[in-house]
């Protein structure tokens, strides 16, 4: 080989190093995810109340963090950006894979909607029933004897041909039988019906347990009828929002007055507010929108999370010291429950 071919090998090779580093630099996935400030929408687009359009001035936004999977460019980028927040993936999806992760966030998304649509109508003096469908599955533990059977999104109906309508029943009950007996089980899977016997494992305790994380699955049937489309949105932290939006429309007060409102956290049925993760970041995407005043939840933390987590901050600490420094003229007013939110709109117009 001559000395010219060898210089033109060398220069191929140095040419697919630099465009394999390059390929690896923009595209390779770490085991990191990137949050950073997302959009604030207006939900008029989200929230339809038949008979009951919203024809109000301002808006009512629901805020959002954007996620993605951090690449060796982005990872360095988010470096340098004051608004963004490197996080190990086990951190954000707790193990999951990325489509039971998503699957989990949308129930969790349909169950916000579900209760704010409870509170809104409860406060508007509108009928609604709930109607239990079961345990809805989280996690299915490694130790469960179920495990080959429930997976993540399935929903439990009945236990030894009993159905109850909380978790708590279902617990109760599972945990008046004996670790190692048998306990048959009735579940919905991608909506078709299911059976499936095992044995009961030990948990918490010498308490018997099928060995899962749950939460209730529950439906909510309206004599007016709503339909909220959250688009690609996920995990509960909406719940605040959608309620003050369906609230508007059914009960016909204007609580907005021509002014862009913005805020999060999640709603329990008795109307609570419970915090939420990135509050920061869903400041300065209420702020690049125009919102004017911002909903920030207020859990009065306990004397063992002072104590063992250094530098707590409530998530309406973090949102005011946020807006301090980047959202000036924002207002942000700590809510514990729908009725303060209401409260507060009422009394500051």
């Amino acid at each position: 080989m001559s000395r010219q071919d060898k210089q033109i090998l060398k220069r191929i090779a140095g040419v697919l190093a630099a465009v394999l580093f390059v390929g690896w630099f923009l595209f390779w996935p770490l085991n990191y995810y990137i949050e950073t400030p997302g959009t604030a929408d207006n939900l008029k687009s989200y929230v339809t109340v038949k008979g009951h359009p919203d024809k109000k001035k301002g808006s009512y936004m629901i805020t959002s963090v954007y996620l993605q999977q951090a690449r060796p460019a982005t990872y360095v980028w988010a470096h340098f950006d004051p608004h963004a927040t490197i996080e190990k993936a086990s951190d954000v999806t707790g193990g999951q894979s990325s489509a039971t992760y998503n699957k989990v966030q949308n129930f969790y998304m349909k169950s916000a909607i579900n209760e704010a649509i409870a509170v809104a109508y409860k406060a508007a003096h509108q009928e609604y029933t709930k109607q239990y469908l079961g345990i809805y599955v989280l996690e299915v533990e490694k130790q469960s004897k179920f495990k080959n059977d429930l997976k993540v999104g399935d929903t439990i109906t009945e236990v030894n041909g009993r159905h109850f309508n909380t978790a708590q029943g279902y617990q109760k009950y599972i945990a008046k039988q004996k670790v190692g007996q048998n306990l048959t089980i009735t579940y919905l899977h991608n909506g078709k019906r299911h059976q499936t016997t095992h044995k009961l494992i030990k948990i918490m305790g010498d308490r018997a347990g099928i060995g899962i994380l749950l939460t209730d699955n529950v439906k909510i049937h309206t004599k007016i009828p709503v339909k909220v489309n959250p688009g690609q949105l996920g995990g509960p932290s909406g719940g605040l929002m959608f309620s003050l939006q369906i609230y508007q429309q059914v009960s016909g007060e204007d609580l907005r007055h021509g002014r862009k409102i913005a805020g999060t956290g999640t709603i329990a049925p008795d109307g609570s507010v419970g915090e939420i993760g990135g509050i920061d970041k869903k400041v300065i995407a209420a702020h690049k929108a125009g919102a004017t005043i911002f909903f920030a939840p207020y859990v009065k933390p306990t004397k063992t999370i002072l104590k063992y987590e250094e530098g707590h901050k409530t998530n309406y600490q973090l949102a005011k010291e946020t807006a301090k420094k980047y959202a000036p003229g924002m207002e942000v007013v700590p809510v514990k429950s729908f009725n303060d939110a209401v409260k507060y709109l009422r009394t500051h117009q």
